[in-house]
C-alpha cells in the first residue's frame, strides 16, 4: 500500500487543514508542543490520516507564510516554551509573560517580541550550564545543515542589527557578500548568529518529534511549499544567480497573477522570478537542496502555484498592478525528471487552480501528481464543472475551500438565492440533507471519488466570516486566526469519524508510514 501520489480508488483517506498557528497553544500562537501532540491524537481518534498545514518557514512581509526570510528555515515563533521547559532551558516564570497573550487571534508584534526574549534567555542558559548531550546534537545539526544554516543566520543578525531593514539597503559591501565584509561581521556578530542556529536547532529537534509522534499515532503530514521566494530573504542574498536581476540586485520582472476568481486587477506578489535557464545548468541543485529541507519534516507537498512549473506571470518590477504582464515559460518536465532522479519519487500535491491551460494540465498527468478540487468553485452552473464533487476523480484531492478562501459557510450565506437553492439542491440530489449545509457539503467531497478528502478546520467548526484566514490581494491582518481549547468539542470529532467510516476513508496506515520511511 503506497500513499504517495498517484491516489488510488481502493485507498481513500482523509484529513484536516489547519496552520501550527492556529493551535490552541496558551503563549500567543501555536506552536509544535503540547497542543500539538493533542492535534494528532484528535486526528487519529477521528480516523483521520492527513494533517495539512501552510508554509512552516520564517515569516517576513505581513507575517504571511507565503512570504518567508528562507526557503530552508524554519519559523522560530513554532517553537514551544512548554518543551523548553521540559529540556531545563526555560523556567516557568520565563514564559508567564506569554499566558497574557491573546487566545483568540495572533497578535504578532507581541508573540515576536516574546519569544525572541524566550530565544534569547534559552541560548543564554544553555551557554552558562549545557547539557552535554543537546551539545552534541547542536554542534552535528550546525555542521549538517550549514549550507544553508550559516547564511541564514548571518542573514537573520544583520537584519536585527539594521532594525529589520530590508537586504537592499544595507550597505553595498554587504549587499554584494565581499569577502572582507563577511569576515568581519561573522566576527562581530559571532554571538547572534550562533542564537539565530540554536533557535533553528530547537525547532528542528521539537518538530521532528512530532513527525515521529504524528507516525507512530498513524497520522501523515502534508506541508506546503511557495513557488516563489520573497526578495528580502537569505535565499535572494545568498543566491542572486538563481533570480532576474539587474546590476543593482532589483528584480527586472517580478512575480503575479493575472486577473483571476480572487482579484479584478489580479494579484502582484512582488517575488523575484527565476533564472530558469541557470538553475537547468545548475542541475535545479537549488531547487531540489529545497525540497528535501522540507521533506525532512513532512510526508507530502502541496507544490504552490504548480502552473508556474509551465509559465509564470512575469510584470514588469514597475508596474502598479498585475494587469500588465506576460506567461514566460518555466522548467516543465525537465524539473520533475531531475527531482525524481534524486528522490526516487515525486511526493508532490500539485496546486492547479486558477488559469489552467492544457500544458498544466499535460505536465500534472504526465507525471500522475494529484490535482486540486474545490467545493466552493463548482457552482457555475455548468455540470461539468470539475469543481462539483460528482465529477472527482481518484487522483485528485478535494477540499471543502482552502486557506484562500472565506470559510464554507460565509460562502454559502454570501451566494445570491438562485446559487444557494443550486448548493442546495444538488445536496438533495445527492441523497444529503442534514439540516447543516456545511456538513451536508463535507459530506459531499467526503462521499466523493477522490482519493484524499480535506476540511480547513474552521469548516468543521461551521464558523462564519470570522474563521477567515486570508484574503488574496488584502496585505494586512490575515494569518491571524486561532482556534480555542473550548472549540474543539469532542462531539465534532466524533461526528467526523463517523462520516469518516461511512464514506469509506477509514484505513491502517503503518504499512504507509514504513514505505515512506524505507524511501528516505
Amino acid at each position: 500500500m503506497n500513499t504517495l501520489p498517484p491516489f488510488s480508488p481502493e485507498d481513500r483517506s482523509s484529513g484536516v487543514l489547519m496552520h501550527v498557528t492556529s493551535l490552541p497553544s496558551p503563549y500567543g500562537i501555536g506552536d509544535v508542543g503540547p497542543a500539538a501532540f493533542e492535534w494528532v491524537d484528535r486526528l487519529h481518534d477521528a480516523g483521520q490520516r492527513w494533517w495539512q498545514a501552510l508554509p512552516l518557514g520564517p515569516t517576513g512581509c505581513a507575517n504571511s507564510p507565503y512570504s518567508c526570510l528562507s526557503s530552508f528555515a524554519g519559523n522560530a515563533l513554532l517553537v514551544s516554551p512548554d518543551l523548553l521547559i521540559e529540556d531545563g532551558l526555560l523556567s516557568p516564570t520565563d514564559c508567564e509573560a506569554g499566558r497574557r497573550l491573546p487566545k483568540s487571534a495572533v497578535d504578532f508584534d507581541a508573540v515576536i517580541a516574546f519569544k525572541h526574549r524566550l530565544l534569547v534567555q534559552a541560548w543564554s542558559n544553555f551557554n552558562s550550564a549545557p547539557r552535554s548531550d543537546l551539545r552534541a546534537e547542536f554542534e552535528q545539526f550546525c555542521l549538517e545543515q550549514a549550507h544553508w544554516l550559516d547564511d541564514y543566520a548571518l542573514f537573520r543578525a544583520l537584519k536585527a542589527r539594521s532594525g529589520g531593514a530590508h537586504f537592499l539597503d544595507w550597505p553595498e559591501d554587504l549587499v554584494r557578500r565581499s569577502p572582507s565584509a563577511m569576515t568581519r561581521t561573522r566576527r562581530d556578530l559571532a554571538d547572534q548568529i550562533n542564537e539565530s542556529r540554536f533557535g533553528q536547532f530547537l525547532l528542528s529537534r521539537q518538530g521532528n518529534c512530532l513527525k515521529k509522534y504524528a507516525h507512530n499515532r498513524g497520522v501523515l503530514l502534508i506541508g506546503d511549499l511557495p513557488f516563489f521566494v520573497s526578495l528580502d530573504s537569505s535565499d535572494v542574498w545568498t543566491n542572486p544567480q538563481w533570480f532576474q536581476l539587474d546590476a543593482n540586485l532589483r528584480p527586472r520582472f517580478v512575480a503575479g497573477v493575472p486577473p483571476d476568481y480572487f482579484s479584478a486587477k489580479g494579484q502582484l506578489w512582488g517575488n523575484p522570478v527565476y533564472d530558469w535557464e541557470a538553475l537547468r545548468r545548475s542541475g535545479y541543485r537549488w531547487c531540489i537542496d529545497r525540497l528535501k529541507s522540507l521533506l525532512v519534516h513532512v510526508d507530502l507537498i502541496r507544490l504552490d502555484h504548480f502552473r508556474g512549473f509551465c509559465a509564470a506571470w512575469h510584470v514588469p518590477s514597475s508596474a502598479q498592478t498585475a494587469e500588465t504582464g506576460r506567461w514566460i515559460p518555466g522548467p516543465g518536465a525537465a524539473f520533475f525528471e531531475a527531482v525524481r532522479a534524486e528522490l526516487g519519487h515525486l511526493p508532490f500535491i500539485a496546486e492547479d487552480l486558477g488559469i489552467i491551460t492544457p500544458d498544466v494540465v499535460a505536465l500534472r498527468d504526465k507525471f500522475e501528481l494529484p490535482g486540486i478540487r474545490v467545493f466552493q468553485f463548482g457552482f457555475d452552473g455548468r455540470p461539468d464543472n470539475p469543481h462539483l464533487p460528482h465529477n472527482y476523480v481518484p487522483n485528485t484531492v478535494a477540499y471543502t475551500g482552502t486557506h484562500d478562501n472565506t470559510t464554507t459557510r460565509a460562502w454559502f450565506e454570501s451566494l445570491p438565492e438562485n446559487v444557494r437553492e443550486a448548493a442546495r439542491s444538488y445536496a438533495r440530489k445527492a441523497g444529503v440533507g442534514t439540516g447543516n449545509v456545511v456538513w451536508d457539503f463535507i459530506r459531499l467531497v467526503w462521499s466523493s471519488k477522490s482519493g484524499l478528502a480535506i476540511a480547513p478546520l474552521q469548516d468543521l467548526l461551521n464558523l462564519g466570516e470570522e474563521g477567515r484566514m486570508n484574503v488574496p490581494g488584502v496585505a494586512t491582518g490575515n494569518w491571524r486566526w486561532r482556534c480555542t481549547e473550548k472549540m474543539l468539542k469532542p462531539s465534532i470529532f466524533e461526528r467526523l469519524r463517523d462520516l469518516t467510516a461511512s464514506a469509506g476513508r477509514l484505513a491502517a496506515v503503518k504499512t504507509e508510514i514504513l514505505t515512506l520511511e524505507a524511501r528516505r
